[in-house]
């Protein structure tokens, strides 16, 4: 498998991406859908998830597939963001119609980013007019770094990102990633100059420094503490996508599956302070000739997450009043 023409999620044909930040709020929104809705599973690793929707989503449950899925940021407040993509949608008469009801069905989950330097000194919760500006965005390409729901993202000595990545086969089966990186582990060895995904790098998406010459995990598990920073949760969100035909137990084993790329690319990975989860979807475009197919495709959409988590940090940016400085910061002399 090669890496799609955009290396990213929107690689999946029908796929399209939105973003809106409040760069003062330090905080934004990222939504994913598509003209049609999509078959959906999520799997939760982390110890401290915050969604909405996401009970409908396991295999045995009766609601087929979804509208839409938003990643957000702003903690519980993000949560809100869904209803404004919900309101969106609506106004499109898009959703699943009961009678003449028409209900969208939009879950979502979140970060903690409410410490990133953001001003939180608001009257009325911003999150539900960024989720609609995000879903008025929506668009059939996608950029990374400190973007959407990536804006105050933050990993363990750097500013986090969002990030993407795509593997296409060569019997037409694609599979995209988009990622929020903000886990509470870090992504680059100590030193803070390579990736942990290094491995996984294709065609220096990431720099192409190649993996650390001193790494070895036991490096990994001294202490390694944020300077000025209170103790606090965070998160690694992501969607994973193919436009395989998958029922929703075939997608929720692809999340499941895709769950080892943070584990490759953040050490450590679903801690109890992180929420870490994973939504998967399927557009229905491809059939699976075998089993086999299944394997690659979850195989597919680790590697991926894996290159999204490092990407999205490497090309986050600097802004006013940030607690953490950039990778391109930290590595400007290297």
């Amino acid at each position: 498998m090669i890496p799609g023409p955009q290396n990213a999620i929107t690689d999946v044909p029908g796929l399209k991406v939105g973003h809106a930040q409040d760069n003062t709020l330090k905080s934004g929104v990222t939504v994913v859908t598509a003209d049609a809705p999509f078959t959906t599973s999520v799997a939760v690793m982390g110890g401290a998830p915050g969604t909405r929707e996401t009970d409908l989503l396991a295999p045995d449950k009766s609601v087929a597939k979804v509208d839409a899925l938003v990643l957000s940021g702003g903690s519980a407040y993000g949560l809100d963001s869904c209803s404004g993509v919900v309101a969106g949608m609506r106004d499109q008469n898009r959703g699943f119609q009961i009678g003449n009801a028409i209900i969208p069905l939009v879950p979502g989950a979140i970060i903690f980013d409410l410490l990133a330097g953001g001003n939180h000194s608001w009257f009325e919760n911003p999150f539900p007019e960024l989720g609609r500006a995000a879903f008025d965005a929506i668009t059939t390409s996608t950029p990374i770094g400190t973007v959407g729901a990536g804006t105050g993202a933050t990993t363990a000595m750097m500013k986090g990102g969002l990030g993407t990545a795509s593997l296409t086969s060569e019997n037409g089966i694609t599979v995209g990633v988009i990622v929020v990186a903000n886990p509470v582990g870090s992504v680059t060895t100590p030193g803070e100059k390579y990736f942990w995904a290094a491995p996984f790098e294709i065609n220096n998406e990431y720099g192409g420094l190649g993996p650390d010459p001193a790494t070895g995990l036991g490096r990994s598990l001294n202490s390694r503490k944020r300077t000025g920073m209170a103790e606090r949760s965070n998160t690694t969100i992501a969607i994973v996508a193919t436009n395989a035909l998958l029922d929703k137990a075939q997608c929720q084993r692809v999340a499941w599956a895709a769950h080892d790329g943070i584990g490759r690319a953040c050490i450590p990975a679903h801690t109890p302070s992180d929420g870490d989860l994973i939504f998967s979807l399927a557009t229905g475009e491809k059939s699976l000739s075998s089993n086999h197919d299944l394997t690659i495709i979850g195989h597919a959409a680790s590697l991926c997450l894996t290159r999204a988590i490092a990407r999205g940090v490497y090309a986050a940016t600097a802004a006013t009043n940030d607690l953490l400085p950039t990778w391109s910061e930290l590595n400007s002399k290297a």
